[in-house]
């Protein structure tokens, strides 16, 4: 999905939520849920989009009509060292696309 699709599907109320995840080097990538589908945003040449931060997808998104937001980090340590028992679920903080004052 690159951001003209985005856009429209915003625009219609589609986007259910949009997962900023945290990976290993200092970027992100962005998962898009749809109500039977998650895709990938991707830049113009089809490629994964790699965004350098949560400022960065502002300025990405700043003419799109909102909808929920959520950074995804997985916890390293635990995953690691396997010292919890059972699931290790990601920490998920839900943040806004509206600029910060």
């Amino acid at each position: 999905m690159n951001l003209r699709r985005l856009t429209a599907l915003a625009e219609k109320g589609e986007i259910r939520e949009l997962e900023l995840l945290s990976l290993e080097g200092g970027f992100y990538i962005a998962r898009i849920k749809l109500a039977h589908l998650e895709m990938t945003l991707l830049d113009d040449s089809g490629k994964t989009l790699r965004i350098r931060s949560s400022t960065h997808l502002r300025d990405l998104l700043q003419q799109v009509p909102p909808f929920p937001c959520v950074l995804v980090q997985q916890c390293v340590h635990d995953e690691m060292c396997g010292t919890r028992e059972g699931a290790i679920g990601a920490l998920r903080i839900p943040f806004s696309l509206a600029a910060p004052f």
